[in-house]
């Protein structure tokens, strides 16, 4: 049976009249939250042997698929072997690789310009999601600042095919929207090209100086334009009060697009467009087409399918839409295309499986020579004996199939494997196939590692994807309690059911505090990371720039506030009876640091087992090896501390 809104309207009408921690905290990041909070709950040293083992799972490394140079000589990439992601260089196929930026602050590689001088580089600080733009020359040698200013996001849209200009995006206007600039390489200066309210980017440009913008309305919803350099106008072209999916980008041929869309059906497809009018491009199937691309100089069209889980590659001429041969990887979960060179020669593609990690190819189209460029490393680790993610499914109580991988140790001794189920973030994103140290983690462990994709995951359509949508969850949140009651009826062994942990990130840590507090009892132990605790409190103190795209997910606070509560972990609190050990980033601008210390809190009040890790230095996530190494460290403990039997 559903869970239908009037069966909890009594519950409701109490929490309206009494809402626990209704006002809650106000703000994000550290000015939020006591200096003495951050110190008193910053992460406890590991027990050697345990630290030890999550080293050596870290210490297993693959490089970012990278960018090449316009000649095709060097390959440029992020990789976060230090510790934290920096920027390296190849100067040949497997060269010994030459370290570009360095520091503390997790840096990345957006572009290179088209000439090949500079490398255009973003730094961010703390987790904070408010990067910096910088240049590094392409030998190596100092950052030059574009901009990177306090509290600002300023985010690489392109740079110009005449090597000039930099494009960048920035809320330094308004926090809830983004103006386009253009930055002159040669002398400094910045030029405000669009500051209309909204959520921009530029999607595609042309040598002519017009651009394709698309405006975000959710993380799903878009509307594009094209700006008229001539005029400085914004021609509308589609999705303007539809309330679509899209992306698109210049095709082959002059006024064509080329659109992903899941307008005209339950899964994205891809489209030409020209005069208004879509042709279809990619064959109607039950996948969604999860990304495409093109090169600068609209040769090759690839795309990539998403088959349950598994990543297909497509190649296409961008002309003509014939299809393009590309080499064949037998027996992996994922092939992709990455970046490709300026005039289409090349392209970067990886390869990637759960015994193997990412592995990136260069791809040279008119001999179709493949040449792997870059070597993973697994120091003192097999993972050719890495655990398979078999996919599964469980059903909902309405008899929905719920897709889910799973990865089971070789053997379980004593009694049954207990069990971790995994929930991913979003809540629009996906548990897919392919390689896990962390999965592998818990494996190694002894524990069964389970992932559902449940309702509202990406990948399954369009209607699967929206079944969450607002009000909606009350409807589908159930699949998180019925994950358990399945593992629990189904995984047992010599009549003896398993011990279910439940854990995950953003979204997945949502998930987590109501698979604890609205479900107790169906999880014995639960580890949320940046998880929401009350949807109210959350949507009230959340980044402005993001406050909308949320509010399109979760709800608005002003017309949905009954079920916003009903949904918020922190008012079912009063259930919660299983240990709970809860995640944050001090810096996190996506979920502040009060949801984690309110359900903290709350959860002592309880007198149940909690614990409550703090990082000072981080934001949604995590992002340096050693708060890495204590996160990974501290889950683990808690698993095996709860899910284990007493030796």
């Amino acid at each position: 049976m559903k869970f239908a809104v009037r069966t909890i309207w009594p519950l409701l009408t109490s929490l309206l009249a009494n809402p626990l921690l209704a006002d809650g905290y106000t703000g994000l990041g550290a000015d939020s939250v006591a200096k003495e909070t951050i110190e008193q709950f910053r992460p406890k040293p590991l027990d050697a042997n345990l630290s030890r083992r999550i080293q050596n799972m870290l210490d297993i490394s693959s490089p970012g698929a990278g960018m090449l140079t316009s000649d095709g000589k060097r390959l440029y990439f992020s990789w976060r072997v230090t510790g934290v992601s920096q920027v390296w260089r190849l100067d040949g196929p497997q060269h010994f690789p030459v370290q570009m930026t360095g520091g503390e602050d997790a840096t990345q590689l957006v572009g290179i310009t088209a000439d090949d001088r500079f490398l255009i580089i973003s730094r961010d600080r703390k987790g904070e999601e408010n990067p910096g733009l910088y240049l590094q020359p392409a030998d190596g040698g100092p950052l030059m600042e574009i901009q990177h200013k306090p509290g600002v996001q300023t985010q690489f849209q392109f740079a110009s095919k005449d090597g000039r200009f930099i494009y960048y995006r920035s809320n330094d206007q308004r926090t809830d929207s983004y103006a386009i600039y253009r930055y002159s390489i040669a002398s400094g200066e910045k030029e405000q090209i669009l500051n209309e309210p909204g959520l921009w980017l530029i999607a595609d440009h042309q040598s002519d100086g017009r651009m394709l913008l698309e405006k975000s309305l959710s993380n799903v919803i878009t509307e594009y334009f094209e700006y008229q350099p001539q005029t400085k106008q914004l021609l509308p072209l589609f999705g303007q009060g539809e309330k679509a999916e899209f992306a698109a980008r210049y095709g082959g041929k002059a006024g064509e697009l080329i659109v992903l869309t899941s307008k005209f059906g339950d899964f994205r497809r891809l489209y030409r467009w020209k005069a208004g009018q879509f042709t279809p491009l990619s064959p109607e199937i039950k996948w969604d087409i999860s990304h495409f691309s093109l090169d600068k100089a609209r040769q090759h069209l690839t795309y990539t399918t998403n088959e349950g889980g598994y990543t297909r590659l497509t190649a296409l001429d961008a002309s003509t839409f014939t299809p393009l041969k590309l080499p064949v990887f037998k027996d992996v979960d994922h092939v992709t295309a990455g970046s490709h060179s300026v005039d289409g020669r090349y392209s970067v593609l990886t390869v990637e499986k759960a015994t193997m990690p990412k592995v990136s190819y260069v791809y040279e189209w008119k001999t179709g020579k493949l040449t792997q460029w870059q070597q993973p490393m697994t120091p003192e680790v097999e993972t050719r004996h890495f655990a398979n993610a078999s996919l599964e499914s469980y059903p909902a109580r309405d008899g929905t199939p719920i897709p889910m991988f799973v990865r089971r140790p070789a053997q379980c001794k004593p009694g049954p494997c207990p069990v971790v189920v995994y929930f991913h973030g979003g809540p629009e994103g996906q548990t897919t196939a392919g390689f896990s140290t962390y999965a592998q983690l818990f494996v190694d462990a002894g524990f069964i590692f389970a992932a559902p994709n449940v309702r509202g995951s990406d990948g399954y359509g369009k209607s699967w994807l929206a079944m969450d949508d607002g009000p909606k969850r009350l409807n589908v949140i159930t699949d998180i309690e019925d994950a358990a009651r399945y593992i629990r009826a189904n995984w047992g062994k010599d009549g003896k059911a398993p011990k279910i942990g439940i854990m995950g990130g953003s979204y997945g840590g949502y998930a987590t505090l109501i698979g604890m507090t609205l479900f107790a009892g169906a999880y014995d132990a639960g580890v949320s990371s940046v998880g929401i605790s009350n949807l109210m409190t959350f949507l009230q103190n959340t980044a402005s720039y993001r406050r909308q795209l949320r509010i399109a997910e979760y709800g608005n606070p002003d017309t949905d506030k009954d079920a916003l509560v009903q949904l918020s972990p922190i008012n079912h609190v009063e259930k919660l009876k299983a240990p709970l050990m809860i995640v944050q980033g001090v810096s996190d601008p996506r979920v502040p640091v009060g949801e984690a210390v309110q359900m903290y809190e709350a959860a002592k009040k309880r007198n149940v087992p909690a614990e409550l890790i703090l990082l000072s230095d981080e934001g949604h996530g995590v992002q340096k090896r050693e708060n890495r190494v204590a996160v990974m460290g501290h889950t683990l403990r808690f698993m095996e501390t709860y899910l284990k039997p007493a030796n």
